[in-house]
């Protein structure tokens, strides 16, 4: 009887010894061969390049526990991030920037809940193509140029420093204690779990599993939105190509930290964990000077690597 119990326990440290165990030895890997690696400046450097990845891939992880996938994140990214160039731009106000660019996101994350929990479109379609209409608009309003001159108060965010922190760390870490207190700690999270475990409980509980689905891909946009101050201040500049690609590694951070995309199993921490790794990855394939192209399949292979151990270690 002691034994059934101790099994049934559930320990949620099982969930993250994979994503773990690669970045521990990524970390190893390149502290051997690329130059640079193992110093403070370039540590720093990797939490400040991951902070973007951190605010889309938190909110996918809550569309993927529902069961739910947004492939669009990285052209809403690059479309957010037009706006808050090109209106920070005209206004001189970077507050301004970023409400266009919030409205955007949260307008994209909603019609993507609404094509999949209302017209009942399989999320993969429906993304694909609300990402097709961002990158297209990306294109029209920025005329297929990058937009530059924006103001100083937008592009030393990224620059700046609170209390010796980098802001974008700071702004990263914020994000991550918000997510982590409405997921754990508030009826929504837990909503967000019956979305992809048990949706009928919620019907019966008089709730609507679509208005829920709807808000989850409305969060997820309204992030991008946020990350497109990060990313115009970054850049210095908008770019119409600026964010394309991000959600790929948005996804590989969710399930390198062991979120499963079905039956509303997730983990923050692990997908924190897995933006690290992701994020240690491309900065050692750049210290060694390794094409992105090498970088893209890289970061396949890291997902292939870190989901492999989790199962040698859950068959043991």
């Amino acid at each position: 009887m002691r034994e059934a119990a101790v099994v049934a326990q559930p320990n949620p440290l099982q969930r993250i010894p994979g994503v773990a165990i690669a970045l521990a030895a990524l970390i190893v890997l390149f502290g051997a061969i690329a130059p640079g690696f193992l110093t403070p400046a370039n540590f720093s450097n990797v939490l400040v390049q991951s902070t973007i990845l951190t605010m889309l891939a938190l909110p996918m992880t809550l569309i993927i526990m529902s069961e739910g996938l947004d492939l669009s994140m990285g052209a809403v990214l690059t479309l957010t991030s037009l706006c808050v160039a090109i209106v920070s731009l005209s206004t001189k106000s970077m507050l301004l920037g970023l409400g266009a660019g919030v409205l955007v996101g949260a307008a994209f994350g909603t019609v993507n809940g609404w094509l999949v929990a209302i017209l009942g479109i399989p999320p993969f379609v429906a993304t694909l193509g609300t990402l097709g209409m961002a990158q297209g608009l990306s294109l029209i309003v920025s005329d297929g140029q990058s937009v530059v001159g924006i103001p100083h108060s937008v592009r030393d965010i990224y620059s700046a420093t609170l209390l010796g922190i980098p802001v974008p760390i700071v702004l990263a870490l914020v994000t991550y204690a918000a997510f982590h207190g409405l997921l754990y700690h508030t009826r929504f999270g837990s909503y967000v779990f019956a979305l992809g475990g048990n949706r009928e409980a919620l019907r019966y509980a008089g709730l609507s599993p679509n208005k829920l689905l709807i808000a989850v891909y409305a969060l997820g946009g309204t992030m991008a939105g946020v990350a497109g101050l990060l990313m115009t201040a970054r850049m210095n500049s908008g770019h119409p190509t600026a964010g394309l690609g991000l959600e790929f590694d948005a996804i590989a951070a969710v399930a390198v930290g062991g979120t499963s995309f079905e039956r509303g199993n997730g983990w923050l921490l692990g997908t924190l964990l897995g933006v690290l790794a992701v994020g240690v990855l491309r900065n050692g394939l750049n210290l060694i000077s390794l094409p992105s192209s090498v970088q893209v399949a890289s970061v396949g292979v890291l997902v292939i690597v870190a989901l492999f151990l989790d199962g040698l270690r859950s068959r043991a």
